[in-house]
C-alpha cells in the first residue's frame, strides 16, 4: 500500500471567535508598530515531513499559526491586512476538496468551508496565494511575517517580491520595510486566557493519570520501554492527541542523564528511576517529572536527596507570585539545593555563600529550575518579563550524582527531579499537576497498593 501516512487524531477545529479575536488583536499591534501604516502579515501552518520512503510523521500545525487560526490542516496560509483606517481583513488559504485524496488521507475542510467554520473575511484554494499575495503587497508598505523560520515562507516572499521588483517598470512597489513577528507573537502567548487555561487543566490531569498509571505499574524486572508504553496508553485512552514531548524514562544510572530516552534497560530493585513525561491536548502541553524508587520504598540516600529535592520545589513555589522575576523561583531552589548538598557531603569545605557565589552545586545542578509551559513544552516568551496572572511555566529542580571519587558511593546513580505546571494566579501559583503525589509517605502508598 503506497504513500501511507502515520495519522493522528487531527486539533480539532474551536467553532467560536476566539482565533478571531487573537488576530485582530495581532493586527492592532501590527498598525501601533507602524503608525498605521498599510501592512501585510503571512504565517504558514507547515508541511508534512516524510519520515522515511513515502511515510509521513503526523502533522502539527505551527504553534503561532494554530494560536492565531485554530486550523489543523498542512498548508495552509494565513493573510492579514490591516491600514490607517484600521480597516482589518483576514484570509486563510487551503488545500482544496479532494475526494481521492481525503479517501486515502483524511478530510479537508476546504476553502468554501473554511472562511465560515474558523471565522475569516475570505477563504481561497492555495493555488491562488501567489496572485492573492501580490495584489495585497503592492498596495502595503509593511509585510510581517516569521523571520528564517519557515523555508516555504522565505521562499514565498523571495518570489513574490522579485515579480514585484521586475514590475517596477509598471510602478508596482514592494513594501518598505520587513518586520519580524515572533516577539510580537510571543508576548501575546506569554499569559494565557481562559480557554488556554482549560485546556492546559486538562492536559495536566491526563498527564498526570499517565504518571499514576507508571508508578503503579513499576517493578524490578521490566524494561524502561514498558513504562513509557504505560504512560503512552494512558494519555491515549484519556483523549490526547500526542506526546508532549519524547518521554524520559530513566533508570539507575540513566537517571542521572537529563533526556534520557527509554531504553531497553532493566529496572532493578535497588534504583531510583526518573520519569519526565507529558502529553498534548488541542495544540497544549503539559510537562510533569516524578522521581521514585523501583521497590517501592526510599533507601535512606534515595530519601535525604529526595527531601532535598523537594524542598528545594516548595521554596522555588512560595517563589512564584505576581511581580516575581522569572529567575526568583530558581534563586530559591537554589539555595535550598546548594545547603542541602553541603548538609549531606556532596560539596565540602565550603560555605553556602561559596558554593552559590562559585556555582559549585553545578556538580549536581546543572539546569534551570523552570520555563515557560504553552504550545511548544519550552514555550514562547520574554523571559525578562516579570510574572502576572496567566503565565504558566514549569517548576523542576533536580539533583543528579553520578559516580565521582569525591562523592559517597551510597549516593551513585540517583537522580533526582521532581515537576510540576504552575499557573500565576492573583496571589501566588495554582499548580496543575499535583495530582502527582510528591511526599515520600504518598509514593511508598501509591506504589505499594
Amino acid at each position: 500500500m503506497s504513500n501511507l501516512k502515520l495519522t493522528s487524531p487531527s486539533l480539532g477545529p474551536i467553532h467560536d471567535e476566539l482565533h478571531l479575536r487573537r488576530r485582530k488583536k495581532f493586527a492592532k499591534w501590527m498598525l501601533e508598530s507602524t503608525n498605521g501604516g498599510p501592512s501585510v502579515a503571512l504565517f504558514h501552518s507547515g508541511k508534512e515531513k516524510i519520515r522515511n520512503g513515502d511515510n509521513y510523521y503526523p502533522f502539527r500545525s505551527s504553534s503561532d499559526f494554530f494560536y492565531l487560526t485554530g486550523f489543523p490542516e498542512p498548508d495552509a496560509w494565513l493573510l492579514i491586512t490591516c491600514n490607517e483606517k484600521e480597516n482589518f481583513s483576514d484570509t486563510i488559504f487551503c488545500l482544496p476538496k479532494d475526494p481521492l485524496q481525503e479517501l486515502w488521507n483524511g478530510f479537508r475542510v476546504g476553502p468554501n468551508n473554511a472562511a465560515k467554520k474558523f471565522f475569516f473575511r475570505k477563504s481561497y484554494s492555495i493555488d491562488m496565494l501567489g496572485k492573492e499575495l501580490e495584489k495585497k503587497l503592492v498596495s502595503s508598505k509593511n509585510l510581517f511575517f516569521p523571520f528564517s523560520e519557515s523555508h516555504e515562507i522565505d521562499t514565498v516572499v523571495k518570489t513574490i517580491i522579485k515579480k514585484i521588483k521586475n514590475q517596477s517598470r509598471g510602478k508596482k512597489i514592494p513594501p518598505e520595510r520587513f518586520i519580524d513577528v515572533a516577539q510580537a507573537i510571543a508576548n501575546l502567548r506569554l499569559v494565557k486566557d481562559n480557554k488556554e487555561i482549560d485546556t492546559m487543566k486538562k492536559a495536566a490531569q491526563i498527564s498526570s493519570l499517565g504518571h499514576i498509571r507508571a508508578m503503579k505499574f513499576c517493578k524490578p524486572g521490566i524494561t524502561e520501554y514498558q513504562i513509557e508504553a504505560e504512560l503512552l496508553h494512558e494519555f491515549g485512552k484519556s483523549g490526547a492527541q500526542s506526546v508532549a514531548y519524547p518521554s524520559i524514562v530513566a533508570s539507575g544510572p540513566n537517571s542521572c542523564i537529563l533526556h534520557h530516552k527509554a531504553g531497553k534497560r532493566i529496572l532493578q530493585e535497588s534504583e531510583i528511576i526518573l520519569i519526565d513525561a507529558g502529553c498534548e491536548i488541542e495544540g497544549y502541553a503539559s510537562d510533569i517529572t516524578r522521581s521514585f524508587p523501583v521497590s517501592g520504598y526510599f533507601s535512606s540516600p534515595q530519601r535525604q536527596i529526595y527531601e532535598i529535592v523537594l524542598a528545594a520545589q516548595k521554596a522555588a513555589i512560595q517563589a512564584t507570585k505576581p511581580g516575581a522575576d522569572f529567575s526568583d523561583p530558581h534563586s530559591a531552589a537554589v539555595k535550598i539545593l546548594s545547603q542541602g548538598m553541603m548538609d549531606i557531603g556532596l560539596i565540602k569545605n565550603n560555605s553556602l555563600d561559596e558554593i552559590i557565589d562559585k556555582e559549585l552545586y553545578k556538580q549536581f545542578y546543572m539546569h534551570r529550575t523552570g520555563h515557560w509551559l504553552g504550545m511548544d513544552v519550552h514555550d514562547v516568551g520574554d523571559y525578562s518579563k516579570p510574572l502576572q496572572p496567566g503565565m504558566i511555566l514549569t517548576i523542576e529542580p533536580g539533583c543528579y550524582v553520578r559516580p565521582s571519587t569525591d562523592v559517597d558511593k551510597s549516593f551513585w546513580n540517583i537522580g533526582i527531579r521532581i515537576e510540576d505546571d504552575a499557573l500565576v494566579t492573583d496571589s501566588g501559583c495554582a499548580l496543575l499537576t499535583r495530582k502527582v503525589p510528591v511526599e515520600i509517605s504518598e509514593i511508598e502508598s501509591l506504589i505499594n497498593q
